[in-house]
Formats: structure tokens, sequence, C-alpha cells
């Protein structure tokens, strides 16, 4: 049996005329693990002694079980052409081992999980490998791909697993279904067999055991969210809309209670109870002053030029581009028999130029601005800085590095543009 061990002799005798002495060694299948003891005699003539054979097959695939040739060379030193070779037949044993693993052991799934059952056959007979499988309760169901499998000492081979649960775990915690899978040989009689003379069933197996988590559906931290969107929706519902629909109520009660003084047929501005237009431009005697508009207080010559009673929303833009390096100047006059009321003033530095803008209403320097500075910049007035006719609003732009656009490419020339807006009013 391999793992084992078993003797025999062999005789060797001396049928010549001189000494001679005898080197033995073993030949054939059985040399790896068969050694004679001792390995060389001297004889005298006529004389004969007797040597063992030790045979110590391992344990392992590579000795088949059957019939091996055992062979023992007997080499004579003086005579070496009188060389014997006897032979014999050792019969090997048989035994069965399987081994298996699982790959991986425990697998996490909604509803199922794939395994890898890698099976080896670590006796020296081929053998028929099947798959029981195992579960308390018989929850889960299980299917292999193939169901059976043929292997020679020493193969190894892989079959697929799929194990499904009977149903998902909506909500809680995971459940953890433990289950074996029994690989075992299974041999029928051979051909020729009958009942009684068929070979037992054969008590080689391999069991694993194996584990398939089932994760819920809705994972309790998912509970938890929901739990709390649904807290802050009833909160929402039951504090916050109350609330502002009270403001609204309370916002349309104000305007039923405050109604909007419409326009006067002469095109002026609605004038609020203490006689002042809305945003300020009915102040002063100055353009845009509305009928029953108090005089504003001196405001140092912005408003106050004598001008005629209504007067119209007007603007102005001037538009500049400037080489780099140089200064330009561009104006807007007020027409003859007007006065302007300037109220809103922009000024546009949409490429991001560098340099310097200076404006000027008419003889008033309103600002001086670095253009790096800003992009977009704008002024309002409460009380109109009036100019009358034939004054300027003079815008002075000195470019000092043109800037870049959205475009992403800079631009040759520094752009700006200027907007002034008011009350253009008659003079009286």
């Amino acid at each position: 049996m391999p793992g084992g061990t078993a003797t025999t002799s062999l005789t060797v005798r001396n049928d010549s005329d001189i000494v001679e002495a005898y080197r033995l060694e073993v030949v054939g299948d059985c040399a790896a693990w068969t050694t004679v003891e001792p390995e060389r005699v001297s004889l005298y003539p006529g004389t004969s002694e007797t040597v063992t054979i030790r045979l110590a097959p391992p344990r392992s695939p590579a000795v088949r079980a059957g019939d091996v040739p055992l062979a023992v060379r007997v080499l004579p030193t003086e005579q070496p052409e009188a060389v014997r070779v006897p032979e014999t037949t050792v019969q090997v044993g048989e035994y069965r081992e399987l081994r298996a693993e699982s790959a991986p052991r425990r697998r996490r799934g909604w509803l199922r999980g794939r395994y890898r059952i890698a099976v080896r056959n670590e006796g020296n007979a081929p053998v028929q490998v099947g798959f029981t499988p195992g579960q308390p309760g018989e929850d889960l169901r299980f299917a292999f791909t193939p169901g059976t499998l043929k292997l020679e000492p020493g193969e190894s081979a892989e079959v697929g697993l799929l194990v499904r649960a009977g149903g998902p775990v909506w909500f809680g915690s995971p459940v953890t279904w433990p289950f074996t899978v029994e690989v075992a040989e299974t041999r029928d009689g051979g051909e020729g067999e009958d009942s009684a003379t068929a070979r037992p069933e054969p008590d080689v197996r391999a069991p694993l055991e194996v584990e398939f988590v089932q994760i819920p559906i809705f994972p309790t931290w998912l509970l938890a969210v929901l739990a709390a969107l649904l807290a802050l929706l009833l909160a929402w519902f039951m504090l916050v809309r109350p609330a502002v629909r009270s403001t609204a109520k309370e916002a349309a009660a104000e305007a039923a209670r405050n109604p909007a003084p419409a326009a006067d047929t002469a095109g002026q501005a609605p004038v609020t109870g203490d006689g002042e237009q809305p945003g300020g431009t009915g102040t002063g005697a100055g353009p845009g002053a509305g009928k029953g508009s108090r005089p504003a207080p001196g405001g140092g010559g912005t408003g106050g030029t004598g001008t005629g009673g209504g007067g119209l929303q007007s603007s102005a833009t001037i538009d500049l581009q400037t080489g780099g390096g140089q200064s330009k100047t561009g104006t807007y006059t007020v027409p003859a028999g007007k006065v302007f009321g300037i109220t809103d003033l922009v000024v546009a530095n949409f490429q991001g130029d560098e340099g310097v803008v200076t404006i000027n209403f008419g003889d008033r320097k309103i600002t001086t601005i670095a253009l790096e500075t800003f992009r977009n910049q704008d002024y309002h007035w409460v009380t109109p800085i009036s100019i009358t006719e034939s004054q300027t609003v003079t815008v002075q732009v000195t470019c000092a590095k043109p800037g870049t656009p959205a475009t992403g490419r800079q631009a040759q020339e520094c752009h700006e543009v200027l907007n002034v807006s008011g009350v253009l009013s008659d003079l009286r």
C-alpha cells in the first residue's frame, strides 16, 4: 500500500570459477521508491547470498494503483557480459482521497450567490465525484454546473454552484444561511458485474461548510433616512407652510387697504402722500418735479434750475473705443431749450480693460475710476443732478492696456460704455 513498506528477497549465486563481486541496481517504474540491501556482494565460486529488496511507495497520486514491474540488474564486476536482470511484479494497492475548497466560503447577495467548488483527486485511482448540498430547513435551492466530475489521479477541476434563497428580505438586518456541500466519490458496478460482485459504495468524502448572507433590499440606515425625511415633510406642512400662507394673506390685505395711485394725465409719476415721487425723482424744482411736490433742500445746485412743468424719462449712451496708451473723450450734449435731471449712471467695462475713466456733468467732475477695479459700475441719486441746454455729459478714457473679453482673445482697443438716464424737461 502507498505510504507503507513491503520486502522481498533475491538470491545471487556465483557459478563462475573466480571470485566475483556483484553490484545490484533496481530498474523500472519501482526504482524511485525501492532499495536493495546490501547493494554489493562478493562471492567465492559456487557460493550464494540473499539480499533484501525493500519497497516503500509514497502516498501520492504519482504512484498509480495496479501491477508495476520490478527488475533488479545484477552486474558482475569481472565479467560484466554475464549481467542478469531478474523480474517480478509488484501490486500497488488502491487508496482514494479527495480535497475540496469553496471560493469564496461566504457570499453576500440580495437573492442569490455564486460559488466555485475546486476539487482535486489526491488518490491513486480514477474517481467520479458527485455533490450533495445540505441546509437546515431547506430554505435554499442549489444548482451545480456540471453535476458530476471524473478525475484522474492528481487531476483538479472546478464546479460552479448557484445558491438561491426562497424570497427577498425587504427590511431589517442581513440573514445568514449556513449550508454544507458534501463532495463524495460515486461509483456504480462495472460492466459485467452483478449486484453480488459489485464493489461497495466507497467512503471517500470532502465535506465543505459554506454560508450565504442575504442582505435586505432596504437596509436599516435607509429606513432611518426615510423616517427623517418624512418627519421634515410633516414639519413643513404643520409649521412652515401655514406661516407662508399667513404672510401672503397679510400682504394681500395690506395691498387692498393701500391701493397704488394712478399716474396723472400729464405723464407724471404718481405722487406719495407727502408730495414726493417714488424713488426720489420728484423732489426740488428740478426736472421731473410733479404737481404738489415739495421743494428740495439746498443740494449744492444739483437741482433747482428753473424748469417747466412736466418732463419725460430719457437716457443717453456714450460708446468709446480707445487704443492702448491713448486717451479719448466722448460727450452727450443736452438739447436746446431742455434741462436734463440725471438720476442714474451706469459704466460698463466688459472687457476688463486697464486705465482710468473720468466722468463730468457740465463743469462738475462726478468721479474718476480705475478701470481694472470694476466690470460694471452704477450710481443713483435721490435728488437729480441737473445740466441745462448746451451743457455736456463728458467721458474721458485713458487706456493703459486692453482687457480680455469673454471670447478669450485679448482685445486690440479699450472699450467702455456709459449710460445716463433721468428726466428731460423744458426750460421755463
